[in-house]
């Protein structure tokens, strides 16, 4: 009994030896042939390798008949053949059903007869089309009659109000006010002019009654001699009077009034009114009128010709003509008592 165990013993070892012999070449053979095909498919004649429709077939064969496929693949990736055998099942099923999906067209005459009434009344809606349609025993969906309505023709685009305050910069200034209150409690206004070319403050004004003639006296006095933009974007505010786009007009100016409760149509006004709060206003205590118009004028100075801005590429909007100097020592000149600072190298 024990020589029959041993020779058993023997003839498993035998067994399981050629089967991992077997096995090996079998794993040898498959992934030569696997790397023989992407070699064939990478030494074809085209510059860039292009993977045919059979190479697809072949690998999702592969896919399903090899567990370590993903081993072996090296022209693609292998979410790359999981997608052709999504789109080969759904290529059967189509091949299969062989049927065209969804609801068959309306008659030609029926068609006809939906563009013929809304062209003729131009009026009616698709609810109305639907009823005169069921007079004359014809069933038709609101869907339908929608696709096949008549519609006038399309208006050609226009451009959007950001394009037109793109392609107008040079010639378009905005105006805005804004409020500043001071150490007794009064409060006073701000009137100033900016142009969006260059984003140069052209006018600042302090004024503790802003009427529509204050308002007006300090436009004239910021266009002399024919110095005067093209268009004046600004807001609907009362301050600027009842006649004031009428007078506009008579110096050449064309006023772009923005929506109500619209800021963003005025954005770079705007946007100036925050600039002039952070930087200068919110750390300053205004004691009375002239002391703002003081404060106001020496920080315009620095915002036109010194602040940099970054929608000029880091220059300020009245750039200096001195080029910069790359050697010497640098000194500092302090604005609003050191609240900004201008630096320059001493020549």
């Amino acid at each position: 009994m024990r020589d029959h165990g041993a020779v058993l013993d023997w003839v498993s070892l035998l067994v399981g030896a050629l089967r991992a012999v077997f096995h090996r070449r079998r794993a040898l053979v498959l992934e030569n042939v696997l790397m023989r095909q992407q070699l064939a498919v990478a030494l074809r004649t085209r510059r860039r390798s292009r993977v045919r429709w059979h190479d697809r077939i072949f690998w999702v064969m592969v896919q399903r008949l090899c567990a370590d496929w993903r081993r072996h693949l090296e022209l693609v990736q292998p979410e790359t053949v999981l997608r052709w055998h999504r789109q080969g099942w759904r290529l059967f099923w189509w091949w299969h059903s062989r049927r065209p999906a969804g609801r068959p067209r309306l008659p030609r005459e029926v068609r006809d007869l939906i563009r013929r009434l809304s062209e003729e009344n131009r009026l009616w809606g698709t609810e109305r089309i639907r009823g005169e349609l069921h007079k004359l025993g014809i069933a038709v969906g609101n869907g339908s009659i929608r696709r096949y309505r008549w519609r006038p023709a399309p208006r050609p685009p226009t451009q959007t109000w950001g394009t037109f305050l793109r392609n107008h910069a040079h010639a378009i200034w905005a105006a805005d006010l804004l409020a500043v209150q001071t150490l007794t409690c009064r409060t006073l206004y701000v009137l100033f002019f900016i142009s969006h070319g260059r984003r140069e403050l052209i006018r600042v004004a302090v004024t503790a009654h802003p009427t529509a003639a204050c308002v007006w006296r300090q436009l004239v006095e910021a266009t002399p001699w024919g110095r005067h933009p093209k268009y004046l974007a600004r807001d609907r505010d009362r301050v600027y009077g009842g006649d004031s786009v009428r007078r506009a007009t008579r110096l050449g100016i064309d006023t772009l009034l923005t929506p109500y409760r619209a800021p963003k149509a005025n954005a770079i006004a705007e946007r100036v009114v925050r600039t002039l709060r952070n930087d200068c206003l919110d750390h300053v205590l205004i004691l009375n009128e002239r002391h703002l118009r003081s404060v106001l004028a020496e920080y315009v100075a620095y915002y036109n010709t010194e602040r940099l801005h970054r929608s000029l590429a880091l220059e300020p909007p009245l750039p200096a003509s001195r080029s910069p100097v790359p050697t010497g020592v640098i000194s500092s000149r302090p604005v609003l008592g050191g609240l900004h600072h201008v630096y320059h190298r001493a020549a």
